[in-house]
């Protein structure tokens, strides 16, 4: 989840953060969002083992959710739980990286 520059937050899912955040911050074409609205910051980076099915649903539901319970995602990393179990997904958190308020 990245903090843009007009306050939005951009969600989406990748295989390579380092790459992807690379392409958002120099504007890349498959960047359109970012392009027109460059990423301040990285608010949270989440890796999952998971079918790419279920981070696409999961990607989908974050994106459905308004600003201030995607802002409760960035704080409180047991806040995904419900949400992944309400969509019934099968999936294994690996990592979770909290960057909110650092540059990166």
């Amino acid at each position: 989840m990245l903090e843009c520059s007009n306050g939005h937050i951009y969600t989406g899912q990748t295989t390579d953060f380092k790459r992807r955040w690379l392409q958002h911050q120099q504007g890349h074409a498959n960047c359109k969002y970012t392009r027109s609205f460059p990423p301040k910051q990285v608010l949270l980076c989440i890796q999952f083992e998971c079918t790419l099915s279920d981070i696409l649903k999961l990607e989908h539901a974050i994106k459905q959710l308004p600003k201030l319970k995607k802002l409760i995602l960035v704080e409180n990393k047991a806040a995904l739980q419900p949400l992944i179990q309400s969509l019934g997904l099968t999936m294994v958190q690996i990592a979770y990286y909290n960057y909110h308020g650092f540059s990166i």
